[in-house]
């Protein structure tokens, strides 16, 4: 039987987890066997962030929207519970950034006369 060597093929696939590891610190942006390590935990921490991203925003969106409820004598859920009974859809995203931007209508959004 033939011994086969991987050759060209091996190399490439070296080259791209280094490629990948460019800017990481010490030998795990030089050694494969390190590198391909951090690029394997890298990924998993990227696609946990990507996860973790959309969470902290809303986290973020929700905190943003009990300030401005607060500054108007109100708190958070009960300016949600306002909106939910008066059929009023706009999400929190929405809602932080008009409580943000232009906190005149989100007052008057938020009054209970609506």
């Amino acid at each position: 039987m033939a011994r086969i060597k991987r050759g060209n093929v091996a190399i490439k696939r070296r080259k791209k987890i280094l490629k990948r590891a460019k800017g990481f610190r010490g030998a795990h942006s030089r050694l494969f066997r390190i590198a391909n390590e951090q690029v394997m935990k890298a990924l998993r921490y990227s696609y946990i962030g990507r996860k973790r991203k959309k969470r902290d925003f809303r986290s973020l969106w929700i905190t943003r929207i009990n300030a401005a409820a607060r500054i108007n004598g109100t708190n958070y859920s009960k300016v949600i519970n306002l909106l939910k009974e008066s059929k009023i859809g706009i999400n929190r995203k929405m809602l932080a950034q008009l409580a943000v931007i232009d906190p005149n209508s989100f007052k008057i959004l938020i009054s209970p006369s609506n």
